[in-house]
């Protein structure tokens, strides 16, 4: 009967903390501007921005390369789960699959893969400009 108490008295005080604890999870937000870094991409493509927005209940993105804002590359089949995105995008011909996950609120790291292999990219958040 002691421990049947005891087991109760311990649930009480320990649930409520342990709700709380994942309630104050800070949500990953992939909206915004970008800065991609990726040096191991074929020459021309090895850094860029990558904008992503929210609009009619989808993701969609926007990829320039090396500055180049005269090219942008659109994707809007975009899925965001679990703080990972994936995705793929037609660049200059070639179809390549993209998955980036959240390291931290405003950095992400990933894989785009492609017909001449991988690259690993980093990705971190644009500081807003006030």
């Amino acid at each position: 009967m002691k421990k049947i108490i005891l087991f109760f008295l311990v649930l009480t005080f320990c649930l409520p903390v342990m709700t709380s604890a994942q309630t104050n999870k800070v949500k990953k937000e992939p909206v915004g501007r970008w800065n991609y870094d990726g040096p191991a991409a074929p020459e021309g493509y090895t850094w860029g921005t990558l904008e992503f927005s929210f609009a009619e209940k989808k993701y969609s993105a926007a990829w320039t390369f090396n500055g180049n804002e005269e090219n942008i590359y659109l994707s809007d089949n975009i899925k965001f789960r679990n703080d990972t995105l994936v995705f793929n995008i037609n660049v200059d011909g070639e179809d390549v699959a993209v998955t980036l996950k959240f390291d931290e609120e405003s950095k992400m790291s990933g894989l785009a893969v492609y017909s001449g292999g991988e690259v690993p990219m980093t990705l971190t958040r644009e500081k807003k400009k006030e």
